[in-house]
């Protein structure tokens, strides 16, 4: 009777863990994005700039639905064509998103994040500072098999400038909304697509880090010394 018992409490256990398992690896719906309003083109333009000083204050999902729709989102529902451009409309980058929680594949027909990875996985990546400080970093991988037959040079060659129409509009977005972002070429790629289990084939091309900036330290005042008027 014991040993019965024994069985079925295990039995329950282990379906238990594969149901909590399954659940936690469900996609996850973002809000709709925003896709009206933000400050004007010019102004986003002459705000662009790279920025290494990243709070690791976590995004809203409303914000990150938005970041991500104007990385690569949908923008004619009729076509399914995106954001930025793409050489022949091969759509070969796909946009990974990290977080101190897990890893995760933006799926711009669906407006889902997949999960892949439930951990942390920029943190045996070799990646610089900036890109573990931040609470997203996203990572363009290209697949050369969606590049319909085309020679390895000019797979480099439109994967990596479609990557760059990427990045802009994360720059442009994060420029628009008071971001702080860095994209980043220096990196280990084979630990990077190790931690995050690509195919053969795939390559990480760059990776981007978003977040809020950090707030400016202000200097410590002098021993004896008296604010300005109007300063506290």
């Amino acid at each position: 009777m014991k040993l019965k018992t024994v069985f079925l409490m295990t039995a329950a256990l282990l379906c238990s863990r594969g149901l909590f398992a399954l659940e936690e690896l469900r996609p996850l719906q973002l809000p709709a994005p925003r896709t009206s309003g933000g400050k004007p083109l010019m102004q986003a333009l002459s705000e662009r700039k790279s920025t290494r000083d990243i709070s690791g204050k976590e995004l809203p999902p409303q914000l990150l639905s938005d970041l991500l729709w104007a990385a690569a989102g949908i923008n004619r529902a009729d076509s399914g064509k995106r954001t930025a451009p793409s050489a022949r409309d091969w759509r070969e980058i796909s946009v990974y998103v990290a977080t101190p929680k897990e890893l995760s594949l933006y799926n711009a027909a669906a407006n889902t994040l997949e999960p892949l990875v439930r951990r942390d996985i920029r943190l045996n990546a070799g990646l610089q500072p900036a890109a573990l400080a931040a609470p997203v970093l996203l990572l363009y991988v290209a697949d050369p098999d969606k590049m319909g037959g085309a020679k390895a040079d000019m797979q480099d060659f439109y994967s990596g400038a479609d990557t760059g129409f990427i990045s802009q509009n994360v720059y442009l977005f994060s420029a628009s909304e008071g971001l702080a972002t860095v994209v980043m070429g220096g990196i280990d790629r084979e630990a990077v697509s190790k931690e995050m289990g690509l195919r053969a084939g795939q390559k990480v091309v760059l990776v981007q880090a978003v977040g809020y900036p950090k707030p400016e330290e202000k200097p410590a005042a002098k021993p004896g010394s008296v604010p300005a008027s109007g300063q506290n």
